[in-house]
């Protein structure tokens, strides 16, 4: 069974800090490109950044750029996208989600994933 499981999330003030980790299990996942989500309330969900099969590349949406970092470890499955500097805007549901890609490759749109995970709540307040 496939599962990708997200965790790490919470309610943090502004200008701090959370790690989030993505946990997958049930298929090869270095053939896999990760790639993280957020949906705020009443918004559609938007791209945040990802990382390709073996972590060549990765890629991080402007909005974030500077604050947000993403790794991987094959060995352990996980994905982490690390959140510094918080802001009341980076509120939402993060979600990770994987995709079958080429060595490089790391889509943005989530109708080109595979699989998803449940989601974990991040809350910033002001």
């Amino acid at each position: 069974e496939v599962q990708l499981v997200e965790s790490g999330g919470g309610l943090v003030q502004a200008g701090g800090s959370l790690r989030l980790s993505c946990a997958a299990s049930g298929f090869t996942f270095d053939d896999y490109a990760i790639g993280w989500f957020r949906q705020a309330p009443g918004k559609e969900r938007q791209f945040v950044g990802g990382v390709s099969r073996r972590a060549d590349t990765s890629l991080l949406e402007d909005s974030v750029k500077g604050r947000f970092a993403i790794s991987r470890d094959n060995a352990q499955n996980t994905v982490y996208l690390q959140l510094n500097s918080l802001k009341p805007e980076d509120t939402g549901v993060y979600y990770c989600a994987a995709v079958r890609a080429g060595p490089w490759n790391i889509p943005r749109l989530g109708h080109e994933y595979d699989y998803w995970g449940q989601g974990t709540q991040v809350t910033v307040s002001s």
